[in-house]
């Protein structure tokens, strides 16, 4: 995977998984991310080495199926303009005991950035047509960049609130679809957005941005036993510019020689954002807690045994 390269899938299209995630089912990896073209919301690739993508389906669409939940949430898929809203950063899990797919990302009317809301999708396969469940505001708190993260048993959601400067964690209901409780907020005051989580033995590791806009900023990571329990001061990771990018999630590779962890982030251009692009680096955890980001300009991955080949160009 080369750095801040435009990605093409097995057709030749230029690949649109921004703000995205990965999800591994059986041998097949699935990566979802924000598509903006055309009538598109959120698109999704598959792949069996991590290497070669291919294009299985925009899965959420203005043409998707709604269906209310026990949740009273706002249906709106095109705004009282007649255009698009935003539904960013997707992330999606599976279900073992509804057997279903569903997504949560963050909502948007399309004209400004006031509704600070969460949304929710299900479907029964990974690549298929999600129908959408709405948007709400979780105890009517803001919810803007928003995660995933599965830990001990439970899921949970993590999304910027209060304007960008708290970051809260809520644990969700047995089948997604709504939040349980909050179990805590985080680094008041310090607004940090784009929140990705790893646990890495007995540390949960969280990974986020400063709030500048489109610019690229020092990312900071802070870990904890566990996502209840509270993290700790926050640290700074990579360059100022946190090589040129913003976390998107944390992949781990768990392979038959080891597993691997690989810091999945965000190269956007805010002039031209269907040129945005990707990055890949590893992470290294050691013992004492702290963790490097591994610059390099391109990462290759052995999907199988988890091995990683940083590769640093001559110049």
């Amino acid at each position: 995977m080369k750095n801040g390269a435009i990605i093409h899938d097995t057709n030749g299209n230029v690949l649109h998984a921004h703000g995205g995630w990965i999800l591994k089912v059986e041998d097949t990896w699935y990566w979802y991310g924000e598509n903006r073209t055309e009538d598109n919301y959120v698109s999704c690739y598959s792949s069996k080495d991590l290497k070669n993508w291919k294009f299985c389906n925009n899965i959420l669409t203005v043409h998707s199926k709604t269906e209310v939940t026990r949740i009273r949430g706002n249906l709106m898929l095109v705004n009282e303009d007649g255009k698009k809203v935003n539904i960013e950063r997707p992330k999606v899990i599976y279900n073992e005991k509804t057997k279903k797919y569903v997504m949560w990302a963050h909502f948007e009317n399309g004209k400004n950035y006031s509704c600070a809301a969460a949304c929710i999708a299900t479907c029964d396969t990974p690549d298929g047509d999600f129908i959408y469940h709405g948007s709400f505001n979780p105890y009517g708190n803001m919810s803007r960049d928003c995660t995933l993260f599965e830990d001990g048993g439970k899921v949970y959601f993590a999304s910027a609130a209060r304007g960008n400067a708290d970051m809260n964690v809520y644990s969700l209901q047995e089948d997604y679809l709504n939040v349980e409780k909050q179990t805590g907020s985080y680094w008041s005051n310090e607004f940090r957005e784009a929140p990705a989580f790893v646990r890495v033995g007995e540390r949960v590791y969280c990974f986020s941005s400063f709030c500048t806009g489109w610019a690229p900023n020092q990312g900071k990571y802070a870990w904890s036993s566990g996502v209840e329990e509270g993290f700790g001061l926050l640290k700074e990771i990579g360059d100022d510019t946190t090589y040129h990018s913003q976390p998107a999630f944390i992949l781990t590779v768990k392979g038959s020689k080891k597993t691997s962890y690989v810091y999945v982030g965000d190269r956007w251009d805010g002039e031209h954002y269907h040129e945005s692009t990707y990055t890949w680096y590893p992470l290294n955890f050691k013992e004492d807690g702290s963790v490097e980001l591994e610059y390099c300009d391109e990462l290759e991955i052995n999907a199988e045994t988890g091995e990683l080949t940083p590769v640093i160009y001559k110049k």
